[in-house]
């Protein structure tokens, strides 16, 4: 009798639901509801759309970002590229073949494209790489997406062609001009048609960075390169003028529409800097104290006669080793605040105080001055070939042993005067011997930095430069410094390769596949959901609780590491919620088995969640090794099922362990929810 008091009183203390586990039960609830509707905010935007037409207020909305499908679910496309081994010797082909496909995987990756194929084929005697794209069903998008390692080259002057066209030449240019000549005069009669300008600009104009200019072209003066232009407006043009002719030079043929025009002061600079630590783009190491002392000694020295030569001898502005500070003709809002205030205030052939920058300390020299007529137009550039497009040979540059293949390393830098950005290159041990040799060999003459084919920079060698280090200057915006940076950084090529085969995949089949597959999940889980409440009844309920939050915290999961879903990938989902359930029906025999020997219930589930563990975590811990090895020794789909399936079986554990003891934990101190009906259980007739 005491004995039975005693079991009597532990039972009561244990089927005590502490405060804490409550909470957990409550938080888990929260969570699963809260992680649904992360996975699926429609259905709370739908909801807030419905209160907002009920009350007039209006609930926050969730920015609903859609799943990431892979290929076979959404489409993409499908490339094939063939590599030329001409110059690569038999032996090293197939590593070059490698070194190939590991550039264009790291591009892919860099810019985003989720779960690319990049695989390689060596049959045939031919060096091919394919690639699936998922979700990118513009093939010209793909190409660009993909692109080709900037090829960057250094050009020494040429000779200009040593023969005419031959007549067949000449007609198939006066052809190919007219062709071009008749689109431009279309575009021009829209223009005066009365046409929104910046649509055909957007629509027509060639100019790479025509999104951020809109076609608009400011300070042209008559020495400027866009001279022409002035000309043309100063014949008689008004501010708001449509040119009613084409202007045709080496750019190409243009429409251009007069905007304003201003008088400026452009002033004729040389500077000194000194930069220091904290100061933008400065890598000298000085301290500003340092860097102090020695812009004084510099000022003390300074005159017009050796300013040049003080700038070439101390200036850490890169540009110094090639134009000894001389800064040449500008206004000066080109410069940075600061430095076009100081020059602005000094007379012709004064040199300035120490001015400081976001760059470091600055001396001026402002050599001549001038008032200039500068004008502002907006211009549609279109095509028009020239010679050299026929005869792509014939070139007034010609290669130099420099190239791309000698670059260590791109990364934007910033003008210390007007702040604009450029990208800094630094070359190779042989790079930087290549490039010192050039620039002695030059001096005096140009040599143009030429990218992807088109001349970008065209500076004048003043003396040989060693250290190994040049710079690609341009009209770049920041975004455009950092792209191109990025774009050269992203490795050379190590063979050319073309593209012979381009496939946009679409999504018809997928999405029947997806759909196929999504009724047969929910029809699953609704036969599951239905096994176990028959079955195992109130645990069986709160079973399929936990299931939910499985579900949702793995479709949260997706989002979250940005995981692309594939069919393969929806197969290893559901194997992964096939075992999420058998954890739970050997966890729910036990506790059967446990109250079935003698036990109490609350001390049968004690022991059942204790007895099934063991079980358990062998089974979901060989299934993850399986995991592992799947996504390690495989292609991209397997691994894609490989890796639903990990992710499924951790998260299954979490489940079937720690949520679904807790659900039961809360009911059992509930005294109306403790008979063993409710949990399917009885005991045997002889116990």
């Amino acid at each position: 009798m005491q004995t039975w008091k005693l079991k009597k009183k532990a039972q009561q203390k244990t089927s005590q639901s502490p405060w804490g586990m409550r909470l957990t039960a409550i938080i888990l609830l929260v969570a699963t509801v809260a992680v649904g509707i992360y996975d699926f905010p429609f259905l709370w935007n739908r909801g807030a759309l419905f209160v907002q037409a009920q009350t007039g207020w209006a609930p926050p909305s969730i920015n609903d970002i859609p799943f990431k499908l892979g290929l076979d679910l959404q489409g993409g496309t499908h490339l094939i590229y063939e590599a030329d081994m001409s110059q690569i010797p038999e032996a090293d082909r197939n590593e070059a073949l490698e070194g190939v496909r590991d550039v264009i995987e790291r591009r892919v990756n860099a810019f985003g494209v989720s779960e690319p194929i990049v695989q390689t084929t060596t049959t045939g005697g031919t060096y091919r790489v394919i690639i699936d794209l998922a979700g990118v069903l513009d093939v010209t998008e793909a190409i660009a997406l993909i692109g080709e390692t900037p090829v960057l080259e250094f050009k020494t002057p040429g000779k200009e062609t040593d023969r005419d066209l031959t007549p067949e030449e000449q007609a198939q240019l006066d052809t190919a001009n007219e062709a071009e000549r008749t689109a431009a005069r279309a575009v021009l009669n829209r223009a005066l048609a009365g046409e929104d300008f910046d649509t055909l600009v957007a629509e027509n104009s060639i100019e790479k960075n025509k999104d951020t200019t809109k076609g608009v072209i400011d300070g042209i003066t008559n020495d400027s390169y866009f001279a022409e232009y002035a000309i043309l407006i100063e014949r008689g043009m008004n501010p708001g003028q449509l040119y009613n002719n084409l202007l045709e030079n080496e750019d190409g043929v243009s429409i251009f529409k007069y905007v304003s025009h201003e008088d400026k002061t452009e002033m004729h600079l040389s500077h000194i800097l000194i930069c220091f630590e904290g100061k933008t783009g400065c890598t000298t190491g000085l301290s500003q104290l340092d860097a102090s002392i020695q812009i004084g000694k510099l000022k003390d020295q300074a005159t017009p006669e050796n300013f040049a030569q003080l700038a070439l001898e101390n200036s850490t502005d890169p540009s110094a080793a090639t134009n000894s500070g001389d800064l040449g003709f500008a206004t000066a809002d080109k410069y940075v605040p600061a430095f076009g205030l100081a020059a602005t205030a000094l007379p012709v052939g004064g040199i300035s105080e120490i001015v400081e920058t976001d760059f470091g300390y600055h001396l001026i020299y402002k050599q001549e001055e001038r008032s200039v007529s500068t004008y502002t137009i907006q211009r549609i550039l279109m095509e028009l070939s020239d010679m050299y497009d026929i005869i792509p040979e014939a070139s007034p540059w010609v290669n130099s042993e420099l190239s791309g293949k000698d670059l260590d390393r791109a990364a934007v830098q910033f003008d210390q005067n007007t702040g604009s950005p450029y990208v800094a290159l630094t070359f190779s041990a042989e790079g930087g011997d290549l490039f010192g040799k050039l620039t002695e060999e030059y001096v005096g003459q140009p040599i143009a930095i030429f990218l992807d084919g088109t001349p970008i920079s065209t500076p004048m060698v003043q003396q040989a430069i060693y250290g190994g280090k040049a710079v690609i200057t341009g009209d770049f915006t920041l975004e455009e410094a950092k792209i191109l940076a990025q774009r050269l950084n992203a490795g050379a090529l190590p063979v050319p390769v073309n593209l012979i085969s381009q496939e946009t995949i679409g999504p018809t089949l997928g999405l029947a596949s997806l759909h196929k597959s999504l009724t047969a999940a929910y029809l699953g889980f609704l036969l599951v959901a239905l096994f176990m409440i028959a079955l195992y009844r109130l645990p069986g309920l709160l079973a399929v609780a936990a299931l939910i939050l499985y579900v949702v915290l793995n479709m949260a999961a997706y989002r979250l590491f940005g995981v692309t879903i594939t069919l393969s990938g929806i197969a290893g989902l559901i194997l992964s919620l096939g075992i999420a359930v058998d954890a739970n029906v050997l966890i729910f025999e036990r506790i059967k088995d446990e109250f079935r020997s003698g036990r109490d219930l609350i001390s049968s589930m004690d022991e059942g969640f204790k007895r099934a563990w063991p079980p358990i975590r062998d089974g979901h811990l060989t299934t993850l090794i399986s995991a592992c090895v799947l996504y390690s020794f495989t292609s991209s789909f397997v691994r894609g099922f490989a890796l639903t399936l990990a992710v499924g079986v951790l998260l299954s554990l979490f489940t079937a362990i720690t949520v679904t003891r807790t659900y039961m934990k809360n009911i059992r101190g509930v005294r109306a929810l403790q008979r063993p009906a409710l949990y399917g259980i009885t005991r045997h007739k002889n116990v």
